[in-house]
């Protein structure tokens, strides 16, 4: 018997999961893609480290110090990648100036992106992010070493060799590879990102922030290498009152687009074990009182989470390099842990690469059923789906447990006898003809404006 859609998904995932890992080498086999190379990250965190100081304040012309150098590097790896891959990416400079307590006197902040077409649909976009700023205990300083290896070189590495990797291949949506400036003053390369992704009108399925991503040491000396972490939102930072008023009364509150896209980052962790990452999902919005450049992105409604580290070393971050009574106190390389980043990398691609293959989430899904034993889910119809799978679960539980799939040409609608709408939540996502499945869009809730 042939595999269902769902199942040659798998059977992808663990292809492409276990060629991530293999040895550092380049495959040839069609549909597969090389290796994230631990010694590939660690020589691009290691030039990133080379600037002295990646400070937004400090300098953008000096060729060899200064987070102006250090850009002008990541565009010229984008470029190189590009010449490698027959031109399929597009850099790109935006910028713009920003001022605020951290910068008083204004400073020009600039991204650079990598953008890959998409062949399907291009204005279908994922977003694979990192900051490229770095800082030391004094957000203000930015003449002193500032090696910010794991903050955020780390992410910034990931993004590029993502490029590398993923650029071996077509994708259907289009896939921007960005590095941002201005994190550390203010979250302003995120903000400059999500205004450019609302002003080219892209679609944006997924934005995958990676910062702090490269570690695997806690302050107490503990050590976590099997996990990582990722943020999400809950109540939509996007909606209006009324808006999360209907969310809170449809019970909606943990099905949100960031929280399904945290739930597909799960799903390609367990789909992809050789990867060897269990996704905690954390239903926050960020850290404690603290805040990355996938905040901006969720403002403007775009369906976005943050990659980190499953155990954080303090001493190790927004620290002056320096011993003190004979603790070390600084971001730099000998910190980090290549592999593992990785493995972080490995799950980046996986859940682009399935996300990129897969239709838009549908845009709106309806349910009905009150007073009766039995539900009616329908959706609008999503151009380029081959099927739908409609999920469901009881309404005491957090993961999605039943599904049923429905052909992409039939009607976009399904009765399901015996189950109570009062006791269960619903949602749809679509499935392409490999199987690769868009995050899933919650049930019962009206389409957003």
């Amino acid at each position: 018997m042939p595999a269902t859609p769902h199942e040659a998904g798998m059977i992808k995932h663990s292809l492409l999961a276990a060629l991530l890992l293999a040895a550092p080498m380049a495959v040839h086999a069609k549909d597969a893609t090389p290796a994230a190379d631990p010694a590939r990250l660690k020589a691009d965190v290691e030039k990133l480290v080379s600037f002295g100081t990646r400070h937004t304040l400090s300098s953008a012309t000096d060729p060899k110090r200064g987070i102006g150098a250090a850009r002008n590097w990541g565009a010229a790896e984008f470029g190189r990648i590009s010449r490698a891959c027959g031109g399929c990416l597009k850099v790109k400079r935006i910028a713009n100036r920003f001022d605020g307590p951290r910068a008083p006197d204004g400073v020009i902040v600039e991204n650079v992106l990598a953008i890959q077409k998409g062949t399907g649909d291009p204005a279908h976009v994922i977003i694979i992010a990192g900051h490229i700023d770095s800082r030391v205990s004094d957000p203000m300083n930015f003449t002193a070493d500032a090696p910010g290896a794991n903050d955020d070189a780390s992410g910034t590495a990931l993004v590029i060799e993502s490029a590398r990797l993923l650029s071996k291949q077509k994708h259907r949506a289009t896939i921007v590879y960005a590095l941002l400036s201005g994190e550390e003053q203010g979250l302003w390369g995120g903000k400059l990102l999500a205004k450019h992704a609302k002003d080219q009108n892209w679609q944006v399925a997924a934005m995958l922030n990676n910062d702090i991503v490269g570690g695997t040491h806690g302050t107490d000396g503990s050590i976590v290498d099997n996990r990582v972490r990722v943020f999400s939102e809950g109540i939509r930072a996007s909606e209006d009152l009324a808006a999360q008023l209907a969310r809170r009364g449809i019970g909606g509150e943990d099905d949100g687009p960031s929280r399904a896209l945290a739930k597909a980052a799960i799903r390609a962790g367990q789909q992809s074990p050789a990867i060897g990452l269990e996704v905690l999902a954390v239903r926050r919005p960020d850290r404690f009182r603290r805040g990355g450049d996938h905040l901006p992105s969720l403002e403007l409604g775009y369906p976005a989470i943050r990659f980190t580290v499953g155990i954080e070393d303090y001493d190790h971050q927004h620290q002056d390099l320096r011993t003190d009574n004979g603790r070390k106190f600084g971001d730099t390389v000998d910190e980090m842990d290549f592999a593992y980043l990785a493995r972080v990398t490995a799950l980046n691609v996986v859940l682009a690469s399935e996300l990129a293959a897969a239709p838009p989430a549908p845009t709106s899904v309806s349910i009905d059923g009150a007073v009766s034993s039995n539900t009616t889910i329908k959706w609008l119809p999503i151009a380029g789906a081959a099927a739908y799978r409609i999920h469901w679960r009881r309404a005491d539980s957090m993961a999605w447990t039943d599904s049923r799939q429905v052909a992409g040409d039939a009607p976009a609608e399904l009765m399901l006898p015996g189950v109570i709408v009062d006791d269960h939540f619903f949602g749809v996502s679509a499935l392409s003809a490999d199987g690769s499945e868009s995050i899933i869009t919650f049930g019962g809730l009206p389409p957003a404006p």
